[in-house]
């Protein structure tokens, strides 16, 4: 195994200018990452220097047996924290080979509705906690829970230290230093409130950067798993009953919130938000009904409402923001299983570009 460890943390660098790039990309499901690795003659910093490659979409449900050819376009690089050296992460998303984007291509919308240029000019950022579950391989039971079997209940968990409460810090603090390395925007780690449930922050990260910072940082955690021998889960409630759901809070500011009168612009937003609740909350994630309750520190699904510091709202103001007069909101609403690219858009979307 020894000798196994030195193949793979060979230094490529000492021997050659080649480089190893790792295509990514979302499969059928929206949810299934997907990933390929090609040789290229030297480092690369520029996505659009990278070449087109193309991938058997029959095989990923996103194309027929008889046409099953689709378009990887090179969008976002990363350092590549497993190979190191000038090796890379590469972010992509799919096309036919006529150029158009394929139906699971939620980047290309994204994109437009971030070169808008009223949105350009309100540069959105964007802080995203991602909320996983880490599940034991053979019986898809929370990590630390017995088998079969239930843990006390939820209260010393949240932030919890020792083996009786802290399930997997490996795995998270692995996954930390990784995105670090790889240049992904983390900003920070916390146990959740339900044992074998972690969150990290993404953020801040400014338009379409936000999408492609999370699903980096989601596929870096899904190799950091596999090798853990963990399975990771994006499920809204993993849990049935009394255990807190999985989320995706995403915080968010423009530059008329950030600047002075800006909780005008907020209230006026959160508003605008109201609106289309229903759209929002057809598009925050599957399964999502499970978990927004009006229980466990959630709003309930069929009903808008926002407060300041209220975590049982769907969008909350934090104390800061309305002392200061200015500042950002959290819209408490997106599922762990959130496509970012899609959040990210039409929140920027309907409280910039859309008029009621």
């Amino acid at each position: 195994m020894s000798l196994l460890n030195d193949l793979i943390n060979l230094n490529l660098s000492e021997t050659t200018e080649k480089i190893i790039a790792e295509y990514i990309w979302i499969g059928g499901s929206g949810m299934d990452l997907r990933s390929k690795a090609r040789t290229l003659p030297g480092p690369v910093t520029d996505p659009s220097k990278l070449p087109k490659w193309n991938y058997d979409g029959s095989s990923t449900d996103q194309a027929p047996g008889e046409d099953s050819e689709v378009i990887l376009y090179p969008q976002a690089i990363f350092k590549d924290p497993f190979r190191k050296g000038n090796n890379i992460l590469v972010m992509c998303d799919a096309y036919t080979p006529a150029g158009e984007p394929i139906p699971t291509n939620k980047r290309f919308n994204a994109a437009k509705i971030f070169s808008h240029p009223d949105v350009v000019a309100e540069e959105p950022w964007y802080g995203i906690e991602q909320e996983y579950t880490l599940l034991q391989k053979d019986t898809k039971w929370p990590l630390g829970w017995p088998v079969g079997g239930f843990p006390g209940p939820q209260g010393p968990y949240y932030c919890g230290v020792g083996a009786d409460k802290s399930f997997g810090r490996d795995i998270v603090d692995s996954h930390y230093k990784a995105c670090l390395y790889a240049g992904v925007n983390i900003s920070g780690i916390n146990g959740e409130v339900m044992p074998g449930q972690w969150e990290f922050q993404v953020g801040p990260s400014v338009g379409i950067s936000a999408g492609d910072q999370i699903w980096i940082a989601r596929y870096i955690l899904e190799r950091i798993t596999e090798i853990a021998g963990v399975v990771l889960s994006f499920d809204p409630k993993p849990i049935p009953g009394d255990w807190n759901g999985a989320g995706a809070h995403t915080n968010y500011s423009t530059n008329s919130m950030r600047n002075d009168g800006g909780i005008d612009v907020i209230k006026k937003a959160i508003e605008k938000l109201g609106l289309r609740h229903k759209e929002h909350i057809a598009a925050y994630g599957e399964g999502n009904e499970r978990r927004l309750t009006g229980r466990h520190e959630t709003a309930d699904i069929n009903t808008f409402s926002w407060g300041v510091a209220n975590r049982g709202a769907s969008i909350r103001v934090g104390r800061d923001t309305e002392k200061a007069g200015k500042g950002y909101f959290e819209d408490r609403r997106p599922a762990s299983n959130m496509d970012p690219y899609v959040v990210t858009s039409m929140i920027a979307e309907t409280t910039i570009i859309w008029k009621p």
